[in-house]
């Protein structure tokens, strides 16, 4: 009887030892993990700056402000109509000239409207994606180290056609009436009177003029 009493209260420590290991190590998880910084300050804040606004009611214009930007986005976005898209992005900021067509499922930077410029006769394929800036929103590491975010002007010159399906990406300048194949994505300048293809894009052919 006391050996059996002697044997229980053995486990019982053995266990509780073996719970407190467990419990110290998943603190310290819990720990570790808090010392994580939010990165969504940061990126409030460097949105913030590139607008100009601080504080409490900035804080409340810029929220406003991208309010906005999203109800114009989602109806051109959805939009059959050309020339009503068009206007929406218009509206938003975005430089477009004159007869462009804005086929629906376009996505244009939804940060920095003002930072893409289209010239007149450009076509915009469905599911095209055109943005301004490049940012690794969720990894600090990245941010604070080589990649920060990167705001820059994407410029499509006039009668440039983007097919479906193609991503360009901030900085770039499509050159005018050349053509991008559907699925390319675009990291650097392509020329003017020229068909590039792939990922990343690469001329493939010069257009005759």
């Amino acid at each position: 009887m006391f050996i059996s009493t002697i044997n229980i209260m053995y486990e019982f420590y053995y266990f509780l030892s073996v719970s407190f290991r467990f419990s110290k190590i998943a603190l310290n998880m819990i720990d570790m993990n808090n010392e994580e910084k939010d990165p969504f300050p940061i990126n409030e804040k460097e949105v913030m700056d590139y607008y100009g606004y601080s504080g409490g009611f900035g804080r409340f214009k810029m929220k406003i402000k991208f309010l906005r930007n999203w109800v114009l986005h989602s109806l051109a976005y959805s939009s059959p109509l050309s020339n009503f898209s068009v206007r929406m992005q218009r509206s938003r900021g975005v430089k477009i000239g004159k007869n462009c067509h804005v086929n629906p499922y376009v996505l244009i930077d939804l940060i920095y409207p003002r930072m893409v410029e289209i010239g007149n006769n450009v076509t915009l394929g469905s599911h095209s994606m055109i943005f301004a800036h490049i940012n690794p929103s969720a990894n600090l590491f990245l941010k604070n180290g080589d990649y920060p975010r990167k705001v820059s002007k994407v410029i499509i010159k006039s009668g440039a056609v983007i097919n479906p399906g193609v991503v360009v990406i901030a900085g770039v300048t499509i050159g005018e009436n050349s053509i991008i194949s559907p699925r390319s994505v675009v990291t650097q300048d392509i020329p003017d009177y020229c068909i590039a293809v792939g990922n990343p894009a690469r001329v493939v052919k010069k257009i005759n003029h």
